[in-house]
Parts: structure tokens; C-alpha cells; sequence
């Protein structure tokens, strides 16, 4: 969601600089900042800028640079005549000389200063919303050249995983014979062979091993990484809060294993897939 986007250009007789900055955030966001030319039309802009930029913590200062009409302001000559002239007259009775800083405080006389009520018109707003998309599209290029570096991260983030998955089905078979033996021994040395009751003793065996099976949850994690590979290859904009579920989910997979695993071999293969898993959550914070 990272970006920059700048347009300095001309409507008309007047020249506009459009500066676009985006930062990553959960949300959309919007600061902005308006030349009071543009005021009439403030709706207008924030609606075009959350439709196209969608997310993230987004600045847009937009200001005035030249015209060769009035400012911002407007001095109301005849008011400060007004209040002037009796001065004048007053200074001349009195043999007092004006001062430069009488126009100081002239100046924040009530009325004095008023702002400018001059506005773009339909056609003239229509020419400016050109520059605006023209922000758009060069802090939208901006977007998807950090976005292509993302989604390279995150592809290595979820094949990691998956390849340590594979190490963790090569242990599997062997994990699972170690479980029965000490199972066995455990309760051998607590009642006794002589004392067993083989077919009970087999079904335990058999729910005690079932209990401890992480066969689901591997199958369930490898589905769960295939489709995050097919999400990130949509082509449709907003897909970071999705992949953020799906990363929820790949996570409830890597727990449980490790919760069931009762191995310590697959135990720090869990380790080091949950930081890959980390790494790849906060990178999904960047996606739209």
C-alpha cells in the first residue's frame, strides 16, 4: 500500500499541485488538504480517491502554485477606506502622522480581509479531476512495483512452510512407532504382561495413536497453502484481508500439529515454520 504520486499542471489560468503520499494500514484512511478553490467539490474528490486507492493511510495535499486571478483572499477596499479615511482626517487634526503599521492593524479590521469566493466551474473542475487521476495512476504504478516484491515474499514465506511440512511427514511413520512402544511400556510397567487384556489393550492402543494423529491437519495445512496460491494470483485488487484469513488458518494448522506432535524433532520444525508464518502475517499488513 506504499506510494507516491505527484502532478503539477495547469487549468486554464490557474496551476494546481497534487501531491499523493500512502502508507500501509488496515483500514482506508484519508488526510486531506485543499486549496479553498476546490472546497465545492471536497465530496467529490474524497469519493474518487477512496474508490481508487481503496486502503491504507492515504495523504492528499492539493494545492494552488499560480493564477492569475485573485488568492485565497480578498481585501475589501471600500470597508478599509472607511476606516481610514476618519483616521486621516483625525491625524491631521491633531498634527499626528499616519504610521506604516496603521495598515497593519488595518488589515485585521473586522471585514477587512475576506476570502475569496471564486471557484472552479463544472468544465474547469472536470479538466482538474484529469490531474487527479493522473495521481492516482502514478501512485497506483508506485503500489503494484512494491506489490510484485510482495507477492515474490510471500510465495517464498508459504513454500518454506510447505517444505518443512515434507520433513515432517518423513518423520511421521517413525513418531508414530515411538508412540506405541512407549505406550506399551508405560502401561506394561504399570500392570504388568501377564495382566493385559491384548484386545482391550490393542483398541486403547489404536485411540490413543488416532488421538495423537496430525495426517488431518498436514492434508488440511497443504490446502490451506494451495489456496493462498490461488488467491494471490487473482486478479482482483483487495485480496489482503482474504489472504489474512487464509494465513489465520494456516496458522490453526501449524498449532495443533505442534500441540499433537509430541515429538521433538517436529516440534522445532513447527518452530520454524510458525516464524515463516509470522514474517508472511506482517507482510500481508502491505496488501490491499
Amino acid at each position: 500500500m506504499t506510494g507516491y504520486g505527484r502532478v503539477e499542471e495547469g487549468v486554464e489560468d490557474k496551476v494546481f499541485l497534487i501531491e499523493l503520499k500512502s502508507l500501509n494500514g488496515k483500514q482506508y484512511e484519508l488526510n486531506l488538504k485543499l486549496t479553498p478553490l476546490l472546497k465545492p467539490y471536497e465530496f467529490s474528490i474524497r469519493q474518487l480517491l477512496s474508490e481508487k486507492l481503496i486502503r491504507g493511510s492515504v495523504e492528499c495535499t492539493i494545492s494552488l502554485k499560480q493564477s492569475s486571478g485573485g488568492g485565497a483572499i480578498t481585501i475589501n477596499k471600500s470597508i478599509a477606506k472607511s476606516y481610514f479615511l476618519p483616521l486621516q482626517e483625525m491625524a491631521g487634526e491633531l498634527n499626528i502622522q499616519v504610521s506604516e503599521y496603521v495598515l497593519a492593524a488595518l488589515l485585521r479590521l473586522p471585514d477587512v480581509v475576506v476570502p475569496n469566493t471564486e471557484m472552479l466551474s463544472p468544465e474547469q473542475y472536470g479538466k482538474f479531476q484529469q490531474l487527479l487521476e493522473t495521481a492516482i495512476q502514478n501512485i497506483t504504478l508506485h503500489r503494484r512495483t512494491e506489490g510484485a516484491a510482495l507477492e515474490a515474499d510471500l510465495s517464498e514465506r508459504i513454500n518454506t512452510i510447505l517444505s518443512i511440512q515434507e520433513k515432517i511427514a518423513v518423520l511421521e511413520p517413525a513418531r508414530q512407532q515411538r508412540l506405541q512402544q512407549e505406550l506399551r511400556k508405560k502401561i506394561t510397567d504399570q500392570v504388568g504382561g501377564e495382566n493385559l487384556d491384548k484386545n482391550r489393550f490393542e483398541q486403547e492402543i489404536i485411540y490413543y495413536i488416532e488421538k495423537m494423529d496430525i495426517s488431518e491437519e498436514q492434508v488440511r495445512l497443504k490446502n490451506h497453502c494451495q489456496y493462498f496460491f490461488s488467491i494471490l494470483k487473482e486478479a482482483e485488487e483487495a485480496k489482503g484481508k482474504k489472504l489474512g484469513f487464509i494465513l489465520q488458518e494456516i496458522g490453526r494448522e501449524i498449532n495443533t500439529t505442534g500441540a499433537k506432535a509430541n515429538d521433538a524433532q517436529i516440534q522445532q520444525l513447527v518452530v520454524l515454520m510458525k516464524d515463516e508464518l509470522e514474517k508472511a502475517k506482517e507482510q500481508i499488513l502491505n496488501v490491499l
